[in-house]
């Protein structure tokens, strides 16, 4: 169950020649998907692509209808290795993924794609998430495109760039042999508008097809001496053919006027910034029409030469904004320059920061500092600028704490993490590694279990040093979609090949939860196009783990603080793996709560769990929170000149999943947590009785009301 379905968007994906298409980038990279013969899609998700690999499941019929083959592929290498398809035949393909670290996963089969080169059309389509938005290790990957010569496109963000930049990797692509990554930042993914769509065009040949005539060529193969001659075919002919379709066709884009004494190169992913910054200076128009002289760079790599220096021609001085490290395009722009023996001086890191994101305000900043320096009769505006003497802004991160992400309220993880917590107070600190996923959040206060993350399906594996024999066993965590993704081979075979004698503790929330709720092999729904129900614990033991334990309800926190035990403590010889199984709250409640609002408007009695915290029992030591960290439990004041400490309390976010009490209970903490059940359409008799309770509650309270000393103020 993705979070978010696109069903209603897909049906606009039908629309032919002439019509308006409306929507994100993501809509948008799909229909061009369509319109351009595209044979084979595959993917993986991760953010900010996710959405694209949820628009691609819903539009699945609407492809078979055009004979394109469409997989949700296993992880980022399998994807990749898909376009292997485009080698051999003259078939479209396109693959996405998450920028940086599902290149990394990627990596082999990319390398090799681009050494063997391609026939038909291969597009790579990378989130990138370099930035405040990203969620992972700050990297590019125009690095890649370098060390393996394949090009990178990074579009304007807006849908016409967005929906040419697909057209033009396709013919990019088959110009040169090569393949084509296609890179779309966050507000890229995101950016809503419209173009002009045409009509949806079927594949010129089928993957179908192409299995009824096989083809082979031993000289695609990446084997010497075959390896050596791709590498001269790289640089004799492929790279020499996309430079040539570059700048015959326009890829890079140049806006304002024809002469002036300085200049902006920029990446296309850059503009909408770099508008901003000059509108607000008074050097742009609301159209976006500059009085700077503008390279954008639609195709960051490979970069023309002979374009540059046409731009840079008559110019005293050429900024750089290239976001992100290390600078790569102003080295390689520093290096056109110096052959060409050039006198015109290159701008960039130093005016613009190394690192981080080249927010607005950043933006902003560096462009002024170059204009001030190198064209102040440019900045007659600074005088009339109404935001030139603004307040400044205090550094509020000496103040205010950072925000790392954390669990949803009612998180199944939540308890896990709690009883590990509770194992530890009995055997004290153990090395825990961890995994990419919704559990990392574990590594964070209040939990604080696990210090160290290597990569997607690793955690057992960034264990593996540790698994000598030592005073006590480590403990790994993984995800249920680390496990399918690349855990299982990388992980667990390792454990069970090398007769670790480590722990593992497999989270399973039934979805790919932190990429949006897709499903996965072990998910327990039925879906209609993909294998399901496949037990984790079953594949544990097909490779030889035989000390498996499913938990089937992790907020049974006593339960998972026994299990983990019984794993560190077995003399049971081989890997230990724990299964804890529970449903993500945040899809569990996209499923069930339009359910009971549906049956709630249409007068059927439904009851829903709420938990709450007698404030006369409540010892206010928090220690509840400190176990839970449940964003629903907080503090709160009492007035009673008696209770100094705020007691703990309940808000109304709470989800009714039960850790709190279930915390408190194995904890031997203070029993002050209570369950209500909130009955909605209530049957007469259960009016009556809760009028009645009401009753005698109101005059039990009034009664003892009555005899209570009051201490009134004299004058």
């Amino acid at each position: 169950m993705a979070e978010r379905s696109f069903k209603a968007e897909v049906e606009h994906l039908r629309k032919g020649e002439g019509d308006t298409f409306t929507g994100e980038g993501i809509l948008a990279i799909t229909k061009a998907l369509l319109e351009n013969g595209v044979g084979y899609v595959g993917g993986y998700q991760g953010a900010p692509i996710s959405h694209l690999m949820d628009v691609l499941a819903d539009a699945e019929d609407l492809m078979a209808e055009l004979g394109i083959r469409f997989e949700a592929n296993a992880n980022e290498a399998a994807a990749a290795a898909m376009l292997a398809a485009s080698v051999h035949y003259p078939i479209r393909g396109a693959v996405t993924f998450k920028g940086s670290v599902g290149v990394n996963v990627a990596s082999d089969a990319l390398a090799n794609l681009a050494s063997s080169g391609v026939n038909g059309g291969a597009l790579i389509i990378v989130g990138e998430d370099y930035g405040e938005g990203s969620s992972i290790m700050q990297e590019r990957s125009h690095a890649f495109a370098m060390k393996s010569q394949f090009w990178l496109l990074d579009p304007r963000p807006n849908l016409p760039s967005i929906v040419k930049a697909v057209k033009d990797g396709f013919e990019l692509s088959e110009a040169s042999n090569s393949p084509v990554m296609l890179m779309v930042r966050i507000r890229s993914c995101h950016v809503t508008g419209s173009f002009q769509t045409r009509d949806n065009q079927r594949p010129k040949l089928s993957v179908k097809d192409a299995l009824s005539n096989p083809q082979s060529d031993f000289a695609r193969v990446v084997l010497p001496p075959m390896s050596y001659a791709h590498e001269q075919d790289k640089v004799r002919n492929r790279w020499p053919a996309a430079e040539t379709f570059i700048r015959e066709r326009g890829l890079n884009e140049v806006f304002g006027p024809k002469t002036a004494p300085v200049g902006i190169v920029l990446q296309g992913g850059m503009y909408n910034g770099v508008i901003r910054a000059l509108q607000r200076l008074g050097l742009a128009d609301l159209w976006g029409n500059s009085q700077v002289p503008l390279y954008v760079l639609n195709v960051t790599y490979p970069l023309i030469s002979s374009e540059f220096l046409e731009f840079c021609a008559g110019k005293d001085q050429v900024l750089v904004i290239e976001e992100g490290q290390p600078e790569f395009i102003e080295q390689q722009l520093s290096t056109f320059l110096y052959r060409a023996g050039s006198q015109v001086r290159l701008r960039g890191k130093g005016l613009l920061p190394m690192a981080g994101e080249y927010t607005g305000q950043v933006m902003l900043d560096g462009i002024t500092a170059f204009l001030k320096e190198a064209a102040p009769q440019m900045l007659p505006a600074l005088v009339r600028a109404p935001n030139e003497d603004r307040p400044q802004i205090p550094d509020l991160t000496r103040t205010v704490p950072i925000r790392p992400p954390g669990f949803c309220t009612g998180c199944p993880e939540r308890p896990i993490f709690a009883a590990i917590k509770l194992v530890q107070k009995e055997t004290g600190k153990l090395q825990i590694s961890a995994d990419i996923g919704c559990h990392l959040f574990g590594a964070l206060p209040p939990f604080e279990v696990g210090g160290a993350t290597m990569g997607y399906g690793l955690g057992p594996a960034a264990n593996a040093a540790f698994d000598g024999g030592g005073e006590r066993r480590p403990v790994s965590i993984i995800g249920d979609g680390g496990f399918w993704h690349n855990g299982l081979s990388s992980s667990f075979t390792n454990m069970a090949f090398n007769r670790s004698d480590g722990v593992a503790v497999i989270v399973d929330n039934y979805y790919s939860a932190a990429t949006g709720g897709q499903d996965i092999m072990s998910s327990r729904a039925d879906n209609p196009t993909k294998a399901t129900k496949h037990p984790i614990a079953k594949a544990l033991k097909g490779i030889g783990i035989d000390w498996v334990r499913q938990v089937d309800r992790t907020y049974d926190v006593g339960r998972m603080r026994d299990v983990l035990r019984e794993a560190l403590t077995t003399d049971t010889p081989g890997p230990k793996v724990i299964v804890a199984s529970s449903e993500c709250m945040l899809n569990k409640q996209r499923r069930e709560k339009p359910l009971a609002q549906k049956a709630i408007r249409e007068g059927r009695r439904i009851e829903v769990p709420r938990f709450g915290v007698d404030e006369d029992v409540c010892t206010g030591d928090h220690a509840c929170i400190r176990l839970s960290g449940c964003p629903s439990l907080s503090l709160k004041k009492l007035d009673d000149p008696l209770r100094d400490d705020p007691v703990a309390s309940i808000d109304q976010s709470c989800v009714g999943c039960g850790n709190c009490g279930e915390v408190a209970d194995a904890a031997v903490l203070c029993p002050s947590f209570y369950r209500a059940d909130v009955v909605h359409n209530p049957s007469k008799w259960e009016a009556w009785v809760a009028a009645f309770r009401a009753r005698v509650i109101g005059w039990l309270q009034s009664r003892r009301a009555a005899r209570r000393l009051v201490f009134e103020d004299t004058p």
